[in-house]
């Protein structure tokens, strides 16, 4: 009968992964399990839960650093820092909704540990680089420690890149320091309806590249609905302090004119809203059982990997966010979940397609994250035996034997 190990000081979790190491029996490692369904399933002998690590251990608004044990949920961080009228930048995905786990479970280790950034990721970058430092066991039982509580603490390797996206296969996190920034006084969101994709994805590229400082870009497809915005729709967020945003505004809209769409605005917290349903996928959410991707491309390339997937997948559905460069794709649940197509319309422009939402059964036999290069799946695989050389963390979730 598998056991559920729920340690609650950094030491057990120390210890449970050593008598991992010496019986080598495979654990899965879980904060909150919200994304436990993303990747290969797992055939662990026991699970080491972190959920009893949580808590704000640290939170100094005026320095804008935050820390915090990996089991505290998202929603106990967001609520402190907007209480201080600060936020997490990368603006984090939660993925309940989606994958049928509901709302506001997700914990702030699974944040960082699967390295899922909103919409906002193409301005402010990801959440690998506002985590400052963390505490956390290797597969080899030993505590390690990378970074600190400043940007520039960091010395040697950048262990805190290496760890977000590792979906836990790597290390345990034990405790996480990660930066905050303020939030906007307001924001406002511009609507240019009508687009065709490619005129859209050109227009989101000046919208972005404009000195107007453009927060986010996406663009949906005819069918698709969020936030209350329905038809062909380009949307393009413009955040700050009031008075800069109205003059932001008028001279993005001046300078877009020459795309000859009908140009409406959002405001407050219906533009939120709607950023919100892009971010959590939210239009792909249903029906349950379609398959969902997301594809990672150049932003000039989106449209172009649509193109060659639409043809060769019926009712496939679909929409566009950084600009472009992301493509959220519901495809039907037959088959590989259309696995080869996919791919193949991603390799021919460069990118790489994650497999976000699937049966266990398409998981198993499906690789859910894209396949590397020979040469960087090699170094991959080095990296996970210098920190697990026993594979005893979440063997076999990004990559099959490994």
């Amino acid at each position: 009968m598998p056991d559920t190990f729920t340690p609650d000081t950094p030491e057990q979790v120390r210890d449970a992964i050593a008598w991992a190491v010496s019986e080598e029996s495979p654990l899965e490692i879980v904060a909150r399990a919200t994304k436990r369904t993303i990747g290969r399933p797992m055939q662990t002998a026991n699970t080491l839960d972190l959920s009893g690590l949580s808590g704000i251990g640290l939170y100094e608004a005026e320095e804008l650093i935050c820390q915090a044990g990996p089991g505290t949920p998202l929603a106990e961080i967001e609520a402190a820092l907007t209480a201080q009228n600060q936020r997490l930048a990368f603006e984090p995905m939660d993925l309940g909704v989606l994958l049928g786990g509901g709302e506001g479970r997700q914990s702030i280790a699974g944040v960082f540990a699967c390295n899922l950034a909103g919409p906002r990721r193409i301005k402010d970058g990801a959440a690998r680089d506002h985590l400052l430092g963390f505490t956390a066991v290797t597969g080899r039982g030993e505590i390690v420690k990378s970074g600190g509580r400043v940007v520039k603490n960091v010395t040697g390797y950048d262990l805190s890149k290496l760890v977000c996206g590792s979906w836990g296969t790597l290390a345990a996190l034990t405790d996480l320091t990660f930066k905050v920034l303020p939030m906007p006084e307001t924001e406002t969101t511009l609507l240019l309806h009508g687009l065709d994709e490619l005129t859209a994805v050109t227009a989101m590229s000046a919208a972005m590249g404009s000195a107007h400082d453009v927060s986010s870009a996406a663009h949906l497809p005819d069918g698709i609905a969020a936030g209350g915005v329905s038809g062909v729709a380009t949307a393009l967020r413009v955040e700050g302090f009031a008075p800069s945003v109205v003059a932001r505004v008028a001279a993005l809209t001046d300078e877009l004119a020459r795309f000859g769409a009908e140009i409406t605005a959002l405001e407050g917290e219906v533009s939120r809203a709607l950023w919100r349903d892009l971010r959590d996928a939210r239009p792909l959410a249903e029906p349950r059982e379609r398959a969902v991707w997301k594809l990672s491309v150049a932003p000039m390339a989106g449209p172009r990997v649509v193109a060659a997937i639409r043809p060769l997948v019926a009712e496939c559905a679909y929409f566009y966010d950084w600009a472009g460069g992301l493509v959220w794709l519901a495809v039907p649940p037959r088959g590989d979940a259309q696995a080869d197509v996919v791919r193949g319309a991603v390799d021919a422009v460069g990118g790489h397609a994650t497999l976000i939402r699937a049966a266990p059964e398409v998981r198993a036999s499906v690789d859910s994250f894209h396949p590397q290069p020979a040469p960087l799946a090699a170094l991959s695989t080095r990296v996970k035996k210098s920190f697990d050389p026993k594979g005893v963390l979440n063997p076999g979730r990004m990559t099959a034997g490994v």
